[in-house]
């Protein structure tokens, strides 16, 4: 039995197959931004040279699909259509020009408190189809209590749409601003996604793998099956620096707070470790300038890589932000911090010969040694990761502590060893001690950890189940699940009626779990009070599948 994991970074992309007894192959290729697919496919031909086909039973890929579509708005036009009611202003959270603020509201507990203007609904739905629209979202505040409004709205556009985001449907936590913009993207990268997961079902069937299991990595250090994935694509945003800290995890024992580099050839991902467990953005990333309900670990991205070009400016020696092509050593014509690397002798990599060469006439021409100009291109990189760790390093200290397990409380984080793993890592990992005065530690197959992060990764999920038991009433949001309940119904049977459906929708995705990583994060239940007396409970229940690897490789 093999897995499969792919990490499709900005300069390389990954591939490793891992077996019972460790890793059995690894490839490493160049990416084609132009054409992911290309390198997927160039990689998974590479593997299969080493492997045989029949023992493939999984393949987890990270992709930068997603965020890369956002980045360069490579996106195709969104119908929104909202509603409110009273409160904030929904045009202040306004996503796109096609944006509809329909009349009718409900209450914090899910009651119609005014209808929706089907007059007003017609009008956007006609508009929209006359600006071409074909992919909407639907979000309408406090539908995570009541779909209703959210599933008129649907019911309306009809066939006028190829996809439909209902925002109830992608988590069950309630912010309405949020809850648009995460609606939004999701519509925005559905048709890209989709023609790239058709083009890799198609590409594994060319290359007889069409039976193999397909996960994706998503932005909380989990995995999603392929085709749960085609309806929320905006969870694979940010898998890349997932896979960094998934291959930390499954490369190293880590106990303490702790530094993670994953250093690659356009960027460095930096994460912070909180006794051991890596920490997620609690709330939501945010994409652009709009906050989202997308889960994320917390992740902070520099633009310092092997390929990022050395630079002088005013006499002073710079590293990136800017990859302007390959290091001399691999055919490039500007020096860059990897050809820095091979002249210290740090690096042995590509041809060095001409990389030396370079980097000496590159030296030269500017009025420097080429030793000189090594060591302020290495110390400027070293600098800027060491700058950016402790601002983000503060940062976190300024505020609550979540790790993908538990919320930390009055926890502040003091870093006592690093981690590097990437194509530099072991020739940067000397000038990062000598910075830091930290313990340093640099995994084996530090240079295709994303990779063997990806592929050990598990799948995850969540839901939230709330319960109303003076309507008698209990329902899960993301499920579409609602189920009448009698009024002497507890936070104990909430629980465990919440923990049943997630392991039962494991099971309509066809993964295998025995609840052991399985957990409640929060439950609450309150007393509802008419006058002066108690006429029921709001019981609400959070749970999840534990991000984290299936097994170590260390």
């Amino acid at each position: 039995m093999l897995l499969l994991g792919i990490d499709v970074g900005g300069t390389h992309t990954d591939a490793v197959a891992i077996g019972p007894d460790g890793l059995e192959a690894q490839v490493k290729v160049a990416t084609e931004h132009d054409n992911l697919l290309s390198s997927i496919r160039n990689s998974l031909g590479e593997i299969l040279r080493h492997t045989d086909p029949s023992r493939i039973r999984q393949l987890n890929l990270s992709t930068t699909l997603s965020t890369n579509s956002i980045v360069e708005g490579n996106y195709e036009d969104v119908g929104v259509i909202v509603s409110a009611g009273p409160g904030l202003d929904p045009h202040s959270f306004m996503t796109c020009k096609d944006f509809h603020v329909i009349p009718g509201s409900l209450d914090h507990r899910g009651s119609e408190t005014k209808r929706l203007d089907n007059l007003s609904l017609e009008e956007a739905i006609v508009s929209c189809r006359n600006a071409g629209i074909k992919v909407y979202a639907a979000v309408t505040k406090f539908s995570p209590r009541n779909p209703a409004h959210e599933k008129s709205i649907e019911l309306a556009i009809g066939d006028n749409a190829d996809f439909i985001t209902l925002g109830h449907q992608l988590t069950g936590r309630l912010n309405f601003p949020r809850r648009i913009s995460t609606a939004f993207y999701n519509c925005a990268v559905w048709r890209v996604f989709n023609k790239f997961a058709d083009a890799i079902s198609d590409t594994l069937d060319e290359m007889g793998l069409g039976q193999i299991k397909v996960n994706i990595l998503k932005a909380d250090g989990g995995t999603m099956p392929l085709d749960l994935s085609r309806k929320v694509p905006v969870q694979s945003i940010f898998s890349g620096p997932a896979a960094s800290v998934m291959g930390i995890i499954a490369l190293c024992n880590i106990t303490h707070d702790s530094i993670i580099y994953d250093i690659g050839g356009t960027t460095t991902d930096i994460a912070i470790f909180a006794g051991g467990s890596p920490l997620i953005e609690q709330e939501g990333i945010h994409i652009g300038s709009h906050p989202t309900l997308v889960r994320a670990l917390k992740v902070h991205s520099i633009g310092i890589g092997g390929d990022s070009a050395i630079s002088i400016l005013d006499g002073s020696v710079r590293v990136g932000p800017n990859r302007l092509g390959p290091s001399i050593a691999f055919g490039g014509e500007i020096p860059t911090l990897t050809d820095a690397l091979i002249w210290k002798d740090s690096c042995d990599c590509g041809n060095t010969e001409l990389s030396k060469s370079g980097f000496t006439a590159f030296a030269a021409k500017h009025g420097l040694e080429a030793d000189e100009l090594a060591d302020q291109a290495i110390g400027y990189a070293v600098d800027k990761i060491h700058d950016s760790t402790r601002s983000l390093v503060d940062e976190i200290n300024q505020q609550p502590v979540y790790t993908i397990h538990e919320l930390l409380e009055n926890r502040k984080i003091i870093p006592r060893k690093i981690y590097i793993m990437g194509g530099p890592a072991q020739a940067m990992k000397m000038d990062v001690f000598r910075k830091f005065r930290l313990s340093t530690e640099v995994p084996r197959n530090y240079d295709v950890a994303n990779a063997i992060g990806a592929a050990l990764t598990r799948t995850t999920t969540e839901l939230e189940l709330f319960a109303d038991t003076e309507r008698g009433l209990m329902f899960i949001p993301s499920l579409g699940h609602r189920e009448n309940i009698p009024r002497n119904y507890r936070i104990e049977d909430a629980e465990k009626d919440a923990m049943n459906h997630l392991l039962a929708h494991l099971g309509e995705m066809h993964v295998a779990s025995d609840g052991s990583n399985a957990q409640i994060t929060s439950s609450s239940s309150f007393n509802m009070v008419n006058g002066a007396s108690t006429v029921g409970r709001n019981i609400r229940v959070k749970c999840q599948i534990k991000p984290g690897v299936d097994r170590t490789y260390s």
